[in-house]
């Protein structure tokens, strides 16, 4: 850490040791500052010599351990020397002299005990004449002679007026080493570990900008015990800055590395200090170490496992007390109850696993299978230690495949139910081992496509694609056609909740088409891609139909949606007409909530409506793409805008992230332009917005579109722009969701004086609900109609319409609406700033709210909330300002300085909404002021009604 910058969550101990440098005279203590490799002793030290050096101490650095002097009293005399030589006044020359003739003379014990006294005294008359402090660092690092008669000078001749900090690891209870200084000191103050708010500020400094909440989690996971070192930290954030594990977005620093990759340094000698402070770096010890972690990487290792090896297990079981041990005896190496060894720190894991090693990690977890595999058969040792499937996918080639495979299934099973995730590893391992023409190979995939979906697994249902198009070119499809098609159409899902096009999956060229040809259930997932927003609408078939198979004749009694539900799912965007065409075969077993799978849509979030029409059979989004977006969206209907900007970093960091099978989340960048360009940061809304293709239709890009160009101040080209955008997605069949957009369309005309778009967009609108009759466009349209025609009875529907599915920003705009039409526009003002101040509106908003009120003849109120009491000062204060008291005349009466006068009259000017100080006497005199504070006050002429104030 650099000495110049401050020291974060410090400020106690900070202030401890900087009032010890203060404390000479008589006052004068010795203080001892302890912690361990990393904690950051030398920067507080070093700010704390700043901060006294401030003050108008003299504090100087006692160096007694790094002179050509032996150890002992004469290398603390070396120390003293060099202190002294930089005092200037007339007895410098006699105190150096005298250190060096007793220097001289000094021999044996009783030398010694005589060179400290005459130390002591220097000292003393030194600080006598000019007041100073000594900083001593790295005292654990001091020789045990020097250290003891450093202790001993402080215990039996101790300089008076001299304070004395030292700084070091912690130092252990024994009679040698650096324990005298413990004994010796007044106080120990021990530096405990950062805490987790620190860390975020700490992570912040280094990087010089905000970073997401996600950042700070993996740092402080991939550290464990060394979360709270700051040197650890720091350690972790430059190995991500090397490697560009960093992406900058939305003025954010987020993650591209998954948590279990972050790692301390490679540098072996920074990672020695680190890590083992205490002994030199072992070339031996390191090479070791790093075969342990690598082999801990993939597989659980337990004792037992190592011990159990054979031929050779007294050779292994050398290997465990020569590496073994000693990283567990240094807390390197945990192991728990049952033998199993996992590093404490998985930075420092990861770091381990990035050095060279010689020794051959596949062989020793092949070595591990074999020793269960020929006692217990390849079955039964997978089924009894279903672990041994890690040991199996580690050793790679060293393993048979039969013997593998045979292993992995057994294993595979056995952990569906108790550990599912390790199950999925275990399956997609022996698909990557089984030949695609194996007559195993359906089941394999349809057992690992059914755990995935039950556990709402997509990155793992993701990962069948391969084996899947691997078994379609080996064998016709005709065999095995149900189980296949069951598996396309789990791998087609997860593919849209990753946001991943199955096109994109499959690779361009025949082989997607022939998917597509082959499984139906493919073909109708990929006519969702439009509807929600993953890309350009795909083409629709030809024919309109085609001939169903076995599988597109199941109802919807799984996880799956039916062929009638995916053509449900895919209606919903469409007209009223395509939506009761697919209700015409209904599935018996499903009852779908229309209104909830129509608000879904409007906003592009494929899992809300899955639910929706799935209901309880829908087993969840889990960790994907999909899910992060429902989230988004939520957090954005109820008004959360700043969780919703989280949400929409993660999910593009997400799709950049190393190895993820993540995909980019058009709406969301879509949507996160919007809330953006509505607090009026233009240019960051811009950038989210440039992100989606020009070839994505979906109507909640136009809508995002609209406001970015209207309030860049291109309203003519924004007005006409949006026009077009909105005919093209009709034109793609992607009616719901358009109503947003002629919606602020018309809303922007109004803004804009121009009548004649108005009503050009409010027929729009009416058009729209004849074609799509849903409850939002129901909604939009009364909106129109109460902006258009100034019809409260209409905008008052709206409203009730819009609280009742909960849309704030939708409210916000009713507000409006109703403060431009209604008859009674402060209630509705209020309202709308309040909602406008929890969302965070910027500069644009708040304009247009003043143009409205100035319209309106009446204030715009105060955006800070309004404080529930009234208390006796504000009466007092309100009353002097009404009786014409200067500011300080009021700081005299109170007892107050006049700064904070003109603070508490700048709160009281928020509160009531008054912009003056004849406002406040006013509102004062007329008895207004109780309704706007929001509490009872009493009268002004000072008589108090009963129950009240």
């Amino acid at each position: 850490m650099r000495a110049w910058e401050p020291v974060i969550g410090r400020d106690g101990e900070l202030r401890d040791v900087t009032r010890t440098l203060l404390s000479t005279g008589a006052a004068a203590r010795t203080l001892l500052v302890v912690g361990g490799p990393g904690t950051g002793k030398t920067a507080l030290v070093e700010q704390a010599r700043q901060a006294a050096a401030e003050e108008g101490a003299n504090v100087l650095r006692l160096r007694c351990h790094e002179g050509a002097s032996p150890p002992g009293a004469a290398a603390l005399a070396d120390g003293v020397h060099s202190v002294l030589a930089k005092f200037h006044d007339r007895r410098s020359p006699v105190r150096v002299g005298a250190v060096r003739r007793i220097r001289l003379q000094s021999t044996g014990r009783d030398g010694e005990l005589a060179l400290l006294s005459v130390l002591g005294e220097i000292l003393t008359d030194a600080a006598a004449h000019l007041p100073f402090a000594v900083v001593v660092d790295d005292v654990d690092r001091m020789p045990p002679q020097t250290a003891s008669a450093l202790g001993l000078l402080l215990r039996v001749f101790r300089p008076v007026g001299v304070p004395m900090v030292m700084a070091g690891r912690p130092i252990p209870p024994s009679g040698d080493g650096a324990a005298p200084l413990a004994a010796a000191a007044d106080r120990l103050l021990e530096l405990p570990p950062l805490r987790p708010a620190d860390i975020e500020a700490l992570v912040v400094r280094r990087l010089g900008r905000p970073v997401e909440p996600a950042l700070v989690t993996a740092v402080l996971g991939a550290l464990g015990p060394m979360a709270g070192t700051p040197e650890a930290v720091l350690s972790v954030l430059d190995a991500m800055a090397e490697h560009g594990d960093l992406l900058e977005l939305d003025g954010h620093v987020c993650l591209t590395q998954p948590e279990r990759a972050l790692r301390l340094t490679t540098d072996v000698t920074k990672l020695s200090r680190l890590c083992r402070p205490d002994a030199p770096p072992d070339p031996v010890a390191l090479d070791a170490a790093a075969a342990v972690a690598r082999n801990l990487e993939h597989a659980e290792v337990r004792l037992d496992d190592l011990l159990r090896l054979k031929p050779g297990g007294p050779r292994r079981a050398g290997l465990v007390d020569r590496s073994l041990t000693p990283l567990v005896k240094d807390g390197t190496l945990t192991v728990d109850g049952d033998g199993r060894m996992a590093f404490a720190v998985p930075a420092l894991a990861a770091a381990l696993r990035a050095l060279p090693t010689h020794h051959d990690v596949s062989s020793l977890h092949a070595l591990i299978t074999r020793s269960l595999t020929d006692r217990l058969g390849p079955e039964t040792a997978g089924s009894c230690y279903p672990r041994l499937a890690e040991h199996v996918a580690a050793a790679g080639a060293e393993l048979d495949d039969t013997l593998a495979v045979d292993v992995l299934l057994a294993a595979a099973r056995t952990d569906a139910r108790s550990d599912w995730p390790r199950s999925v590893r275990a399956y997609s391992s022996a698909l990557r081992r089984l030949a695609p023409h194996d007559h195993r190979t359906p089941g394999v995939l349809r057992e690992s496509a059914e755990l995935s979906l039950r556990h709402a697994d997509h990155p793992g249902a993701l990962a069948l694609g391969e084996p899947l198009l691997a078994r379609l070119a080996a064998s016709p499809v005709e065999q095995d056609r149900d189980c296949l098609d069951f598996v396309a159409q789990v791998w087609a899902m997860a593919a849209l909740h990753e946001h991943r096009l199955p096109d994109d999956i499959a690779g361009a060229g025949s082989r997607a088409h022939d998917v597509r040809d082959r499984f139906p259930a493919v073909a109708q997932c990929a006519e969702l891609i439009g509807p929600f927003g993953l890309g350009p609408v795909p083409p629709r078939p030809t024919s309109g139909t085609y001939q169903p198979s076995a599988g597109e004749h199941r109802t919807g009694s799984g996880p799956l949606p039916s062929p009638p539900e995916l053509r449900l799912l895919a209606a919903a965007t469409g007209s009223h007409a395509d939506l009761t065409a697919a209700l015409r075969t209904p599935d018996p077993n499903s009852a779908p909530d229309l209104d909830r799978l129509r608000t879904a849509v409007v906003h592009a979030d494929l899992a809300g409506a899955l639910a929706a029409v799935l209901g309880d059979r829908y087993t969840g989004a889990g960790n994907s793409t999909a899910a992060w977006y429902h989230a988004m969206v939520r957090d954005y209907l109820e008004g959360d805008w700043d969780r919703a900007l989280v949400a929409a970093r993660r999910i593009e960091a997400r799709s950049r992230t190393h190895g993820t099978t993540a995909g980019a989340a058009q709406s969301a960048r879509a949507l996160a332009a919007d809330i953006l360009c509505t607090r009026g940061e233009l240019g960051r809304a811009r950038t989210w917005l440039e992100l989606v293709p020009d070839s994505v239709p979906h109507p909640l890009v136009a809508w995002a579109r609209l406001g970015l160009r209207y309030w860049s101040g291109q309203a003519e080209e924004a007005l006409e722009g949006a026009l077009r955008d909105v005919r093209r997605a009709r034109g793609c069949g992607l009616h719901s969701g358009t109503e947003k957009v002629l919606l602020r369309y018309v809303s922007f005309a109004l803004v804009a004086d121009l009548p004649q778009a108005m009503r050009e967009g409010l027929a729009e609108l009416e058009a729209l609900h004849g074609v799509v009759g849903s409850a939002t466009t129901r909604e939009a349209v009364l909106f129109g109609r109460g902006l258009v025609h100034g019809d409260v009875e209409s905008a008052l529907a709206a409203l009730r319409s819009v609280r009742g599915r909960g849309d704030a920003y939708q409210n916000l705009l009713c507000c409006l609406s109703l403060m431009e039409i209604g008859d009674e526009s402060e209630p509705w003002t209020t309202q709308a700033s309040r909602i406008a101040r929890a969302l965070g509106i910027g500069r644009a908003t708040r304009t247009t709210l003043g143009h409205m009120t100035r319209r309106r003849t009446f204030g715009l109120p105060r955006t800070r909330p309004v404080r529930d009491t009234f208390g006796e000062e504000d009466v007092e204060l309100t009353t002097m300002v009404s009786n014409g008291a200067t500011n300080r005349q009021i700081a005299a009466r109170l007892a107050w300085s006049e700064k904070t006068v003109e603070r508490r009259l700048t709160r009281l000017f928020q509160r009531t909404g008054c912009r003056s100080r004849v406002e406040l006497a006013a509102a004062w005199l007329d008895g207004s002021l109780a309704r706007r504070a929001g509490s009872p006050l009493p009268d002004p002429d000072g008589v108090r009604p009963p129950g009240r104030l």
